[in-house]
């Protein structure tokens, strides 16, 4: 038989937790880096999802490349941007005639096959300087399917003079290239002194 000082005694109640509230599966897990001034926020993500997938082949993650071709060739659209500090210099580049055959000055279409003369889209890394038809020139590799084929097809950064700004005001747009990343002598410069080193540049058009 129970005390009764023992039957006074209730049983422990339980505490029932609420239940978790699901996660969204497509919400980011930390709020995304605001892209630096002039550059596309979509393609920026795209440009930095593209450096962490080939973070082995471009081991420098200090400075990137992203050429937006979703602009016009009047357009500076060639942005080499400071990671570390998040400014950004902005140069105008030239695209291939095969990816713009009417010579619109916009990009129309990207190819990766030889006899192409087009721009090919996709992530690159940054190679040697060389000595070429252009003078000091710099050599890149296509590290996607898009764009695989670039050293072999002679894809490189050079300076060309219908990538000068006089075009500008002569044509309102840049000549063609090759498939070449074309620049005024200046931007070339300015170009393979800060992405020199295996550092990666991203080309892409946003629809």
């Amino acid at each position: 038989m129970l005390s009764s000082a023992a039957s006074s005694v209730g049983l422990p109640s339980i505490v029932y937790a609420p239940p978790p509230v699901p996660k969204d599966p497509l919400a980011p897990l930390v709020p995304a880096q605001p892209a630096p001034y002039g550059v596309d926020q979509r393609l920026f993500e795209k440009a930095k999802a593209a450096l962490d997938s080939h973070r082995y082949q471009a081991r420098a993650r200090d400075v990137i490349g992203i050429v937006d071709f979703s602009k016009p060739s009047s357009e500076p659209r060639f942005h080499v941007v400071d990671l570390m500090n998040g400014s950004v210099e902005s140069h105008m580049v030239a695209h291939g005639r095969g990816s713009d055959p009417d010579h619109s000055g916009f990009v129309e279409r990207f190819s990766n096959e030889f006899g192409s003369y087009a721009t090919s889209n996709g992530t690159y890394v940054t190679g040697d300087y060389y000595d070429g038809k252009y003078g000091l020139s710099m050599k890149v590799a296509g590290l996607d399917w898009t764009n695989n084929n670039a050293e072999a097809r002679a894809i490189v950064i050079h300076n060309a003079w219908y990538a000068e700004p006089d075009m500008i005001a002569a044509h309102g747009k840049l000549g063609r290239s090759e498939g070449c990343f074309a620049f005024s002598r200046k931007s070339q410069w300015d170009v393979m002194r800060k992405l020199a080193g295996g550092r990666m540049i991203y080309a892409d058009k946003l629809a």
